[in-house]
């Protein structure tokens, strides 16, 4: 008969006690949470892109629309690429659309404040062209402007350049019209010919207003908010995407200093902090009054409040503007 078998100690001490067990339970929830924690910060502060409700942009004072600026005959001009066609907006609601007539659901504070209040022999033409570049500008949108006779006078609105920049997005190797992924030295010549484009643009567009005419040129805007994190909009990296971008706005903001009949709106400016870092009140742009996204679902366009703040900068420089240019 085999002896006894006697309980190990060794197998007794590898027995978890069901304290220990709680204990271990408790850690791995806690890690659990921890996870889920994170997860959720990273979805807010950085995949979040609430677009908010209500008014967006600056208050345009009512005191300069109380009275008419003309009576002349005024063609309001739109000219150059998606922004101004009004890609993402809803029907009525694009910055060019806002200028000419109020829309039905307009805000209290901007109702009576646009062009058709002011201007009352206005009339409204947009040549605006979803996906354009400035080459195309060029090629195909100038010859559709028509010559007007000398009574009238002509506010051209213009974006132009955006799509040089961002086009292709690097799906294939940079080149003029398609710089994505191009470095700022090699991008240097193209950015030369934009300038001379530009400036061939806007004097081949005052040749069709003989009566006069007054330029009102935006700039480009940044959804990274200068961060220059393209990969975190989902497009691939581009190091030296800023740069080149600086480039461009630099050329706009020559060209409007150069000439006494053109304007710069800056919507670059305008729109940092609404970008896809709306939600990080840490960044250096972040705009605690709201904390919101203007861009449309293609990140390329704006959405209708995106479009509400870009008619507001239109129409605080037209009314600073036109009523004297428009004087007798």
């Amino acid at each position: 008969m085999p002896p006894p078998i006697s309980e190990s100690p060794t197998l007794l001490t590898n027995v978890a006690s069901p304290r220990s067990r709680l204990r271990r339970l408790m850690m791995l929830g806690t890690v659990g949470l921890s996870l889920i924690a994170a997860v959720l910060v990273y979805r807010y502060f950085w995949l979040g892109r609430p677009i908010g409700i209500g008014p967006a942009g600056p208050t345009v004072a009512r005191d300069a629309f109380s009275q008419v600026w003309s009576d002349r005959k005024v063609v309001l001009l739109g000219f150059g690429d998606s922004v101004t066609q009004g890609y993402g907006a809803t029907a009525g609601h694009s910055f060019f659309d806002r200028l000419v007539h109020n829309p039905d659901d307009e805000f209290a504070d901007m109702k009576g404040l646009c062009l058709s209040t002011v201007l009352p022999n206005l009339e409204a033409k947009n040549l605006g062209l979803s996906g354009s570049t400035s080459l195309e500008h060029v090629d195909y949108l100038l010859p559709k402007v028509p010559e007007y006779d000398t009574e009238t006078f002509g506010i051209l609105v213009l974006t132009t350049g955006g799509n040089d920049v961002i086009h292709n997005y690097g799906r294939t190797p940079p080149r003029e019209g398609a710089m994505y992924g191009a470095t700022l030295e090699q991008a240097q010549p193209w950015i030369v010919n934009f300038e001379e484009r530009l400036e061939l643009i806007l004097n081949r567009l005052r040749e069709r207003f003989p009566g006069g005419c007054h330029f009102f040129l935006a700039n480009i805007y940044d959804p990274t908010d200068e961060d220059g994190d393209t990969f975190n909009a989902g497009l691939p990296r581009w190091s030296e995407g800023l740069q080149v971008l600086k480039a461009y706005n630099d050329v706009i903001a020559r060209c409007t200093e150069r000439r006494d009949d053109t304007e710069l709106i800056d919507i670059h400016r305008e729109f940092l902090g609404h970008g896809i870092h709306c939600r990080q009140f840490w960044h250096r742009h972040y705009r605690s009054a709201d904390p919101t996204y203007w861009y449309f679902d293609n990140l390329e366009d704006p959405h209708d409040r995106g479009y509400d703040a870009i008619r507001r900068l239109f129409l605080l420089e037209m009314s600073r503007v036109l009523p004297k240019r428009l004087a007798p």
